[in-house]
């Protein structure tokens, strides 16, 4: 079984409402991501001192799966029928996704 990371970086599209973004992530979102098949956790940071342009949040996910594709479409058809229900914000501002694969080295 292999062992990935899903490394998220975000926004609040407006600074004055970041107390109901952070609610809906962790309340909504995070749980929402979690019922995707293979993903075992989730850990939210708020970046310390954030670059101009980039994330002021760090969301991580943990998954296992031997096909980390059929995963990732997986989870975005979740993710989208998520959205269809109306569990969705327009304060959620994606900076960047990457996916990393975990290696003893």
């Amino acid at each position: 079984m292999g062992k990935w990371l899903l490394l998220v970086e975000t926004n609040c599209k407006e600074e004055t409402r970041h107390s109901e973004f952070n609610k809906w992530y962790d309340t909504i979102h995070i749980p929402d991501v979690l019922s995707s098949p293979d993903f075992k956790s989730a850990t939210r940071y708020l970046i310390k001192d954030p670059v101009t342009d980039k994330g002021k949040y760090l969301a991580i996910y943990e998954i296992e799966t031997e096909d980390i594709k059929k995963t990732m479409e997986a989870s975005l058809k979740n993710i989208e029928s998520k959205m269809a229900a109306g569990r969705w914000t327009d304060l959620l501002e994606i900076v960047s996704r990457r996916i990393c694969k975990v290696e003893n080295l």
